[in-house]
């Protein structure tokens, strides 16, 4: 089993969730981050005085799927978060040792 973890541009998001329920998908895990990479962040004007945003607004989402369905959500994620310009952001795969549904008790790939 794997762990998916993508951190993406905040206006992807709903082409990114159509995509991975294209290909069944059945959950993730939403979270709305900030951070920089390459993009460093901006300046911008309020009310005449000039602010530096270091922190980027990125969304995060996590996705618990098996082994042969990697590909797959790779190539789902990176193809609708995709705009070409810097800051589209990452994909981090991880392995999972265990996975444990609470209302059931099934454990590992039934849990997925």
């Amino acid at each position: 089993m794997k762990l998916v973890t993508a951190i993406i541009k905040p206006f992807k998001l709903d082409d990114v969730r159509e995509a991975l329920s294209e290909i069944s998908v059945q959950g993730m895990t939403v979270t709305e981050v900030k951070g920089f990479g390459r993009q460093k962040g901006h300046t911008e004007l309020y009310r005449g005085a000039e602010y530096v945003i270091d922190f980027l607004p990125k969304v995060k989402i996590e996705v618990a799927i098996s082994d042969e369905n990697l590909d797959a959500v790779i190539e789902a994620i990176s193809g609708a978060a995709n705009t070409g310009k810097v800051g589209d952001g990452k994909i981090f795969i991880t392995n999972l040792e265990n996975v444990i549904r609470i209302r059931t008790g099934e454990t590992g790939g039934e849990a997925v």
